[in-house]
C-alpha cells in the first residue's frame, strides 16, 4: 500500500486477520510449537487467533528472519498463518529485506550456523505500506517538498525490484477527505468479507481434492505450483489474447506471469467459483501488478 500519513495504511493492515479464516486445530499446534520455542507463547495454551506481527523498521535480520545466540524463530516465523506487517517498508535496511525473498518463496525460514542449520517454517501474508517519498506528499502541489518529484523516485528505489516481483497485489491508498469523513456509504462488514473467503477457500479446496500438496501447504491457490494454476485458469481465447499481450507489454517475469493468475483465479472465486475468468478477472489482477517501485 502506498499512500501519504493518515491515509489510513496501518488501519486497514490491522483489520486483515479479521477476515482470514480461523485456524485450523493443525495449524494451531504448529504455531504454538514456534512461538514455543520463541519463548513467547501465551499462558493458556494453544494459540487459537492468527497472529499480526507488526516489527519495528530498525529490526534486525536475525530479529526478522530468526537467529541469535540460541537461534530463535524471527518475526517471520512468529507470523506464520497469518500476517507480517512491515510499515515505512523503505526504512528497513536493505540486507534486511532482502533476506525476505527466499522466504516469501519456500515459506520457510533457513538460519545457517557454523554447526547447524536450523530451518522453521514461515508461511505468512505479507503486508507492506510506504509513503510515496520521504517527506509523505509527492503528488500534492500544496505540500510536497521542493525536491518532488526526484525525491519520490529516490525513496521509492530502495525496494529491490526482486522483492517487489514477489508482491502480489500493489495498491494506491489515498489521503482521506474532511468531507468524506461523515456520511461515507458503509462497506461489508468483516463478517461478511470473512465469509466470502471462508467460501472461496471451500471452492479451492474442493478443486484441488485429489492433488497431493506439500507437506503443511494448504490448498488453495497461493500455494498451487506452476503446472496446477495453468490446468485451472481456463479463458476464452480473446480473454487469453488480451491477458498474454498485456503481460508481453508489461515485461512481466515468469514469476510475475504465475502470480497473477493466481490472483486472477482467487478473485473469480471469491466471485462465485466460476470456471472460466473473465476479462474483468484479468483486468483486475493486471491492474494490482501495475507500478514498479523502482520505475
Amino acid at each position: 500500500m502506498i499512500g501519504p500519513p493518515g491515509s489510513g495504511k496501518s488501519m486497514l493492515a490491522s483489520c486483515l486477520p479479521g477476515i482470514l479464516p480461523p485456524l485450523s486445530p493443525k495449524e494451531a499446534l504448529e504455531l504454538s510449537m514456534i512461538h514455543s520455542i520463541a519463548g513467547a507463547l501465551p499462558e493458556g495454551g494453544l494459540i487459537r487467533t492468527r497472529p499480526f506481527r507488526c516489527p519495528h523498521h530498525s529490526a534486525s535480520q536475525p530479529a526478522l528472519i530468526g537467529g541469535g545466540q540460541r537461534v530463535k524463530p524471527g518475526e517471520i516465523s512468529l507470523a506464520h498463518h497469518g500476517v507480517l506487517f512491515l510499515d515505512e517498508l523503505p526504512e528497513f535496511a536493505r540486507g534486511t529485506l532482502e533476506a525476505l525473498r527466499q522466504p516469501l518463496e519456500t515459506g520457510d525460514a533457513l538460519v545457517a550456523r557454523a554447526n547447524a542449520h536450523i530451518k522453521y517454517p514461515a508461511r505468512f501474508q505479507l503486508i507492506a505500506a510506504m509513503n510515496p517519498c520521504r517527506c509523505g506528499y509527492l503528488g500534492d502541489v500544496d505540500m510536497e517538498c521542493t525536491k518532488a518529484p526526484r525525491c519520490g523516485s529516490d525513496y521509492q528505489s530502495k525496494i529491490s525490484g526482486p522483492l517487489m516481483d514477489r508482491i502480489d497485489i500493489h495498491v494506491d491508498v489515498p489521503a482521506v477527505q474532511l468531507s468524506d469523513l461523515h456520511g461515507a456509504p458503509v462497506g461489508d462488514s468483516s463478517a461478511v468479507v470473512a465469509a466470502r473467503i471462508i467460501k472461496a477457500r471451500e471452492i479451492q479446496a474442493a478443486r484441488y481434492a485429489n492433488t497431493d500438496f506439500p507437506i503443511g501447504r494448504a490448498p488453495i491457490n497461493a500455494n498451487a505450483d506452476s503446472t496446477r494454476i495453468e490446468a485451472v485458469t481456463q479463458m476464452d481465447v480473446d480473454v487469453r489474447d488480451i491477458f498474454m499481450k498485456s503481460i508481453e507489454n508489461a515485461k512481466i517475469s515468469a514469476r510475475g506471469y504465475y502470480r497473477i493468475l493466481r490472483v486472477a483465479r482467487t478473485i473469480a472465486d471469491l466471485d462465485g467459483g466460476k470456471e472460466k475468468l473473465t476479462k474483468q478477472d484479468v483486468a483486475q489482477a493486471l491492474s494490482y501488478r501495475r507500478m514498479a517501485l523502482n520505475a
